[in-house]
C-alpha cells in the first residue's frame, strides 16, 4: 500500500504535476550493514516485480528501471505487489515467536535457519492463507510464500518449513538484536495493519496475522493499528472493489 499511500498524501497536498509513483514488491537484496560504511549482501534475487501507479505506466517505469537492475519485471498492479510482500509474512511473526531467544542473546543465532520451526512454519502458513484470501476479495492472486520462495531464490520444499531451510540466500542471516526493530515497527505498521484494514473492508477475516498485531503491539508498547497504514491513509476508504481496481490502474478513483 506505499505507492496507494504516497499518492493519497500527493492529492492532499495539492500536488498537481502527472508523477508516477512506483512499487518493488521486495528489496532486491538480502542483506545486512555491517558498519556504517559496508553492507553484506547474503544473495540477490532473482526476479522483482514492479508495478506504477497508475499501472498504465508500469511498462514505461520497468523499462528505465531495468537498464540498472535487469531482475525487475513488470508486476500486474500496485495491490499485487503490496500484498505479494512475503517479509509481511516472515519477519514480524519470527520476531514475536522467538522474543524471549532475541533478548536473551541479543540477536545471536539465524534468524531463518533456526529461528524457523515446524510449528513456527505453521503460523507463518496460516498468515500466508489469510494474506491470499484477502488479496481475492479483490479480484487478486496473490503468491503463496513458498511459490514466492521459488521464484526469488529458487528455494523449493514440500512444506514452507522445508522450502526455507533450503533457502541459500536465508544462510548467515542473524536474528535482530532486539524486538524493537524494522521487523516489528516498519512490517507490522506498513505491512500486516494493511491486510487487517483490507480484510475488515472486505469482510475477510484475518485472526492470525490481527494477533500477531496484537502481540507487537504490546511487546513494543505501540498501537500499530493505530499508527500504520489504513484503508483511510490509503485512499481506500468507501471504495467498492470495482473503484480500488480502477484506482490502481488509472491512478485515481474519480
Amino acid at each position: 500500500g506505499g505507492a496507494l499511500e504516497v499518492r493519497s498524501i500527493l492529492k492532499q497536498m495539492g500536488c498537481q504535476a502527472k508523477v508516477i509513483v512506483g512499487e518493488a514488491q521486495t528489496l532486491l537484496y538480502a542483506s545486512r550493514n555491517i558498519n556504517p560504511a559496508q553492507v553484506r549482501v547474503f544473495g540477490i534475487k532473482n526476479t522483482i516485480p514492479v508495478a506504477a501507479l497508475p499501472g498504465q505506466q508500469t511498462v514505461e517505469l520497468v523499462t528505465k528501471l531495468r537498464q540498472v537492475f535487469p531482475q525487475f519485471v513488470p508486476g500486474d498492479n500496485v495491490l499485487k505487489t503490496s500484498l505479494d510482500n512475503i517479509g509481511a509474512i516472515f519477519h514480524p511473526a519470527l520476531t514475536v515467536l522467538n522474543a524471549a531467544r532475541i533478548e536473551s542473546t541479543r540477536g545471536e543465532f539465524q534468524f531463518y535457519m533456526e529461528g524457523v520451526t515446524p510449528s513456527v512454519a505453521h503460523v507463518l502458513e496460516a498468515m500466508d492463507e489469510e494474506r491470499i484470501a484477502v488479496a481475492a476479495a479483490l479480484g487478486i492472486r496473490a503468491m503463496s510464500a513458498r511459490e514466492w520462495l521459488y521464484m526469488a531464490y529458487d528455494a523449493a520444499g514440500k512444506t514452507l518449513f522445508e522450502a526455507m531451510r533450503n533457502n541459500h540466500g536465508y544462510k548467515g542471516i542473524n536474528a535482530p538484536s532486539l524486538v524493537d526493530h524494522r521487523y516489528l515497527w516498519e512490517d507490522v505498521s506498513m505491512s500486516l495493519v494493511p491486510i487487517v484494514s483490507l480484510g475488515n473492508h472486505l469482510q475477510v477475516a484475518t485472526p492470525t496475522i490481527g494477533n500477531i498485531i496484537h502481540l507487537a503491539s504490546l511487546m513494543n508498547q505501540t498501537d500499530y493499528l493505530s499508527a500504520g497504514r489504513t484503508i483511510e491513509k490509503m485512499g481506500l476508504a468507501g471504495l467498492s472493489v470495482a473503484e480500488i481496481r480502477r484506482l490502481a490502474l488509472e491512478g485515481d478513483s474519480r
